[in-house]
Parts: structure tokens; C-alpha cells; sequence
């Protein structure tokens, strides 16, 4: 294999799965293990990736928002279990914020407490949750994103803070100690960290690939949170880390 073929095969695993370690490429492309740590120093300098501790993750800008379509698609087995695990959580009689997106989308799902109310600026949400006759649904005003169909804005948030409520799933792009956790949009963050006001009770909803990353702008920090509802792939040392902040790690 010629070294550009190889550097493109590292970033087309990397581009799968966001997350690669020095070993797990030496043993899939037959090489070394200093071999590989050359690609990755090149790869970085080049600007297509960041180096990490025995690894390497994808290198995105502070910006970057996947698309609807490539939210949904993205870890969708371990959205299904936050949601599950996620819903379970929410109790008969309770009152509750879904914020915006393809995790919450999947708490929806997978309500099956009765006489729940439950305020959201998420148009799939509401259409989600309208046929099911246990369930009121309380639809923000605002104007929509077409990223992510949902409500943002001064009205949205005008709106939430006329309400208190039980218990908040909040969505996060990015998750770290230092910074919180951080959305692409300025809108967004505005509006879940009025949701988060709002709220007795505050979980974020992240699969694994959200740890470690940090976004434009920030939704809470740490200290703002009840919870992070995660999925089993978090590494060991990750959850030991948040831990030690306070923080409970929720599988």
C-alpha cells in the first residue's frame, strides 16, 4: 500500500467512526506502529485530523453542524438506547422540555408514563408525539431552522419562560469539562439554556462521539446539569474524569 493510499484509508476510518487508536490502524493496515504515528503528524499538519493520547479523532471547526439527515443516520442504534433509557426516567403526571433533535426525537419514542406534558420547539417532536392520547404536547412560537426543524429565537424564548417544568432533555454537540456543553448555533444555545431555567431537573442527552469535542457556543456548564445520559461505548477513563467534576455519567 503507497503512502497516500494509506493516509486516505485512515481517514476514511476516522470519517467512520470519529475516534481511531494507534493500534487498532497497525493491525488493520499491516504496518507499524511508528509507521502510523508519521501519517497521523502529517494527516494533523495538513489539517485532517487531531492527534490524540494513543490516537486520533476527526478535525472539525467549532462550526460545523452535520446535517438533519446526517444526524439521524449517525449513531442511531445508541440514540434508540438514550432514549429508552431516557423516557424511562420520566414519571406519570410529570411536566417535561424536549429540546430539538435526533435523541430527543428518539425519548418520544419511547414515553409510556401517562398524563405527561411536555413543551418542545421541535416540529418532528410534535408530530411525534401529538396521535398519542396520554400525552399533551405545547409547541413553541419562533421562526424555524431548516438544520435542524426546530423553533429558535427571541419569541421561542420568550415563550419557555412562562413555563416550569419537571424535568429537561437537552441535546448537546459537544461535551467537555472545561467548556460545557457546546452547540454550533448561537440560537440554539440560547434557547436550550432557557430550557435548562426553566427546568428542576436537567439531563443532556449525548451519545459517545459528543465527549471530547467543543462547539461554538455554550448550552450549561457542568455544574448546570443533573445528568448525562450517554450510551456503554464512553471510555472508562471519560466517565472517571466526569465523575471526579460531580458529574453522573447515565448508561
Amino acid at each position: 500500500m503507497f503512502i497516500e493510499e494509506r493516509k486516505a484509508r485512515i481517514l476514511e476510518i476516522l470519517d467512520n467512526k470519529n475516534r481511531v487508536k494507534v493500534d487498532e490502524l497497525t493491525e488493520k493496515l499491516q504496518v507499524s506502529e511508528s509507521t502510523i504515528r508519521r501519517d497521523l503528524q502529517d494527516l494533523e499538519y495538513a489539517g485532517l485530523l487531531k492527534r490524540t493520547h494513543g490516537g486520533a479523532v476527526k478535525a472539525e471547526n467549532t462550526g460545523f453542524e452535520p446535517t438533519m439527515d446526517e444526524k439521524e443516520e449517525a449513531h442511531k442504534e445508541e440514540k434508540i438506547e438514550i432514549g429508552k433509557k431516557a423516557a424511562a426516567l420520566i414519571k406519570d403526571n410529570e411536566t417535561i422540555i424536549l429540546d430539538a433533535g435526533t435523541t430527543t426525537l428518539q425519548i418520544a419514542k419511547y414515553i409510556s408514563a401517562k398524563n405527561v406534558t411536555v413543551l418542545t420547539n421541535s416540529m418532528l417532536i410534535a408530530l411525534e408525539l401529538t396521535p398519542k392520547k396520554d400525552i399533551e404536547v405545547v409547541v413553541t412560537g419562533g421562526y424555524t431552522r431548516k438544520e435542524t426543524l426546530s423553533i429558535v429565537g427571541p419569541l421561542t424564548d420568550r415563550i419557555i419562560q412562562k413555563f416550569r417544568v419537571d424535568k429537561a432533555f437537552i441535546g448537546a454537540n459537544g461535551i467537555t469539562i472545561q467548556d460545557g456543553c457546546t452547540t454550533p448555533n448561537m440560537s440554539e444555545a440560547h434557547t436550550k439554556s432557557i430550557m435548562i431555567q426553566s427546568s428542576k431537573e436537567v439531563y443532556i442527552v449525548a451519545d459517545h462521539s459528543k465527549f471530547g469535542k467543543v462547539c461554538f457556543s455554550q448550552i450549561a456548564k457542568l455544574d448546570e446539569v443533573n445528568g448525562i445520559i450517554t450510551d456503554k461505548r464512553v471510555e472508562p477513563q471519560i466517565v472517571e474524569k466526569f465523575s471526579l467534576q460531580g458529574v453522573e455519567i447515565i448508561y
